[in-house]
């Protein structure tokens, strides 16, 4: 297939870490807004005409023969998440965020401490979640090829291998960058049409509703209202027209698709430079199926185990004044391998009396200082899920470019549920020792030993150990 164009590209220069080197400065805060605005669609798009109901699918099924050969129109909107998404891809890897990934998270204290300490494995986990990314945009470009009316752009997905061998087109990086420059700038004006046009939708609502106001009561005359309301119709619907033109709405389906195809070719190339060997897999060749560990992510349990770890700060932060719930909260939503330790663990526990409420906050803070953020990322990655990507693209526009978007290696998706337990039950612990040592301070009392009393975590933990005796 031949790809190229006649307009002479020019080169891109590179931007320091502080700004992205295909983004403009005029661009970063317009299209911030523009990815925040997609993030609204969600699942489907909102009624653009009264009555329509149009959504995403049914724009997909039910105007697929309208679509092919002619304008993009309400499909602009799913094409321009799509852009979106490549442009973070393209961000992701580009020198400065791949040196980032290498010197900085692959080292950092949750990665050490969760996933591994060995770079080729970590590496080979980075790889993995970059090809699974790319995969999904990939895809997603393969299904607008297949709607294009051009049969060249038909069945791209046997192109979508990684081996070398597949790709014949080398394509530059600059080349990449302009055009992904071009499909952004489209995107920002495809972003300000979805909002200019849910404005439009609701003018033509006021204005069809003031008309029939009129008619049910007889009027002759347009009122001065009247007239405002059909002024500003007028205006908006000339606006709208305008921000057809310059946005995706009126450009053709496979014009963006040799743009996006070019975007993908590209990709595939670079991830082979960025991680060489590494890009074939995640897994070490030596270790065996059954001696890999238990990864939350693959679990589904990165989102519970996330809500467990702010659980356990937000008691830690407040230890005296604890609504009862919170506790048995925290207890109801421990692993069983955490619960059936955490018995035998407290008889065996004893108070330092040296050790001041103080002390063990600095305890707990050693882990959490590490483990929270981390937390905190897992959270965030799940509310972001949406129809933009996959982990957390909203601040990819930001005015830095590095440490803006989540892997997730910053998450708990590759956490080792075995280490993490141990974590879990090692705070745990502290955290008791803290509630009964602050309560203690709080009244001028000395804190008895842990076997004396035990708080509700252990009591219902002694219940529960009988039961089942």
């Amino acid at each position: 297939m031949n790809h190229s164009r006649n307009a002479p590209r020019t080169a891109v220069s590179p931007k320091g870490p502080q700004m992205s080197s295909f983004l403009g400065k005029a661009g970063i805060v317009g299209l911030k807004r523009a990815v925040d605005l997609l993030d609204t669609l969600g699942s489907s798009l909102v009624s653009l005409q009264t009555g329509s109901g149009i959504t995403s699918d049914s724009v997909l099924r039910g105007t697929v023969s309208v679509l092919r050969g002619t304008k993009l129109s309400l499909l602009a909107f799913e094409v321009a998440n799509t852009i979106v998404k490549g442009s973070h891809i393209l961000q992701s890897i580009s020198e400065e965020n791949i040196q980032f990934l290498k010197t900085e998270i692959l080292h950092s204290e949750a990665v050490e401490q969760l996933v591994s300490t060995d770079m080729t494995e970590l590496l080979k986990i980075a790889a993995a979640d970059k090809r699974e990314e790319i995969d999904i945009f990939a895809r997603e470009v393969y299904r607008f090829g297949d709607l294009c009316i051009d049969p060249q752009w038909h069945n791209l997905s046997r192109y979508s291998s990684f081996d070398l061998h597949i790709v014949t087109k080398k394509q530059s990086r600059e080349d990449a960058e302009t055009t992904m420059q071009e499909l952004i700038t489209l995107t920002q004006y495809t972003c300000e049409l979805y909002h200019e046009l849910n404005a439009l939708d609701r003018f033509e609502q006021n204005y069809g509703r003031k008309v029939k106001e009129g008619e049910s009561l007889h009027l002759t005359r347009r009122g001065e209202g009247l007239s405002k309301l059909y002024s500003e119709l007028k205006h908006q619907r000339k606006l709208v027209k305008g921000l057809k033109k310059k946005s995706l709405w009126s450009k053709s389906l496979e014009e963006v698709v040799e743009k996006l195809v070019d975007i993908v070719t590209f990709i595939h190339q670079h991830i082979l430079v960025v991680f060489e060997d590494n890009v074939s897999g995640m897994s070490s060749p030596e270790m065996k199926p059954s001696d890999k560990p238990e990864r939350l992510g693959i679990a589904g349990l990165a989102l519970h185990y996330a809500h467990m770890i702010t659980q356990i700060y937000n008691i830690a932060s407040c230890p005296t004044s604890l609504p009862p719930y919170m506790k048995d909260d925290l207890y109801n939503g421990l692993p069983i391998s955490v619960k059936t330790k955490l018995r035998s663990q407290l008889k065996i526990c004893e108070f330092k009396e040296d050790l001041s409420a103080t002390q063990i906050e600095a305890q707990l803070e050693k882990t959490l200082k590490w483990l929270v953020p981390v937390a905190t990322e897992t959270t965030k990655a799940h509310q972001n899920f949406g129809w933009v990507g996959e982990w957390a693209y909203s601040g990819m526009f930001g005015k830095k470019t590095m440490n803006n978007s989540v892997i997730r290696l910053q998450t708990l998706y590759h956490a080792d549920k075995g280490k993490l337990d141990q974590y879990i039950l090692e705070l745990v612990i502290w955290l008791h020792q803290l509630i009964k040592v602050a309560r203690c301070e709080d009244k001028g009392l000395k804190a008895q030993p842990l076997q004396s009393t035990l708080p509700t975590l252990a009591i219902q933990e002694q219940l529960v150990l009988s039961k089942s005796a």
